[in-house]
């Protein structure tokens, strides 16, 4: 039974740690420590956690590094052989490990891990950031199963089977040590969205799977740091999702693929200007001029890449199409069993 490194990023979220933490340190099982990143907080979480949970690690930083960056930062803090990064917004059950390390234990090629994400508010429901894990389509656009675009389903026990994925969520993602430092972590240019579909896509590229498991429940409150809708969470996924295709797409891909993608924005832009939301229309636009600005470090990156050609990452459907032309809304309705 291989030990866990639980990490949880946090600035300033002593009120999400006060309501969410205790489930975490309440965790059975028999080999994990906690670690928490801590982005420089001025609101006493450091004097919290040292009064309550004095045996909790705290790795305490001079800045806001984000998501990423204060993730990154955290692993040299970690002892285990696996790292778990987890939200300081989601609640875990007792024995949530156990089933994230039976993922583990059957194949020695399973690099990540996503147990299935449920909603705090809505617990019979699927969470948005990953359900139960991630897939992207012919273009890059993530979906979930659990969750296509803006239609989140309810949990009926209609994906209880363990399966490969795509990407696993940053709410809750578990992956190997060694993978994780042989890769070079999160890339930070990315600060927060999507970092961890980047990583995984590497991941996949150098050979290894990743896994979804039911066996493994938590439930994931989201919105925490950037909410649904808030311009500044449009540009990072706009911005994200073009660092992305351009770091990991084939080139036999890549060169017809982009444009694609970036006409499409062009279009979401303009029906963010008509539906009275100029905000989202000119943080579109300001995500494509940083791509834009981008693009030499982004292709420094790019060789640096792996890309081993034997594994399919993109799906052939197009989301897009099947959920706004054809009414397809459920993972179901477009992806045979």
């Amino acid at each position: 039974m291989q030990g866990f490194s639980i990490i949880i990023v946090t600035w300033n979220g002593l009120h999400h740690l006060k309501r969410f933490f205790p489930s975490v340190a309440a965790t059975d099982y028999p080999d994990f420590e906690i670690i928490i990143a801590d982005n420089n907080s001025t609101d006493g979480t450091k004097e919290w956690l040292k009064e309550h949970y004095p045996d909790v690690k705290i790795a305490a930083f001079d800045d806001n590094y984000g998501y990423t960056g204060g993730n990154n930062r955290a692993v040299p803090y970690a002892e285990k052989e696996l790292l778990l990064f987890l939200n300081n917004d989601v609640e875990v059950t007792p024995n949530w490990l156990h089933g994230l390390s039976a993922v583990f234990e059957s194949n020695e090629q399973v690099a990540i891990a996503q147990p299935k994400l449920l909603s705090v508010e809505e617990p019979d429901h699927f969470e948005y950031a990953g359900a139960a894990g991630g897939y992207l389509d012919t273009l890059g656009y993530p979906f979930c199963r659990g969750r296509v675009l803006d239609t989140v389903e309810q949990d009926l026990g209609q994906y209880d089977q363990s399966t490969e994925i795509t990407w696993a969520s940053g709410a809750a993602f578990a992956i190997r040590k060694d993978v994780f430092t042989r890769l070079g972590g999160f890339d930070e240019d990315f600060e927060f969205h999507m970092e961890e579909i980047d990583l995984c896509w590497r991941t996949l590229n150098s050979g290894y799977k990743a896994m979804y498991t039911p066996e493994s429940t938590v439930f994931h409150l989201g919105g925490g740091s950037l909410p649904m809708g808030s311009p500044r969470k449009v540009y990072y996924n706009f911005r994200n999702s073009l660092y992305m295709l351009w770091k990991n797409l084939p080139a036999t891909q890549l060169w017809y693929k982009l444009p694609l993608r970036m006409k499409l924005d062009g279009i979401a832009a303009i029906r963010s200007l008509l539906g009275g939301r100029p905000e989202e229309f000119k943080v579109i636009f300001k995500a494509h001029i940083r791509f834009y600005s981008s693009i030499s470090k982004l292709q420094q990156k790019r060789k640096a890449i792996t890309r081993s050609g034997n594994t399919r990452v993109l799906e052939p459907v197009l989301i897009i199409w099947h959920y706004f032309v054809l009414g397809r809304k459920k993972y179901t309705d477009f992806i045979s069993k």
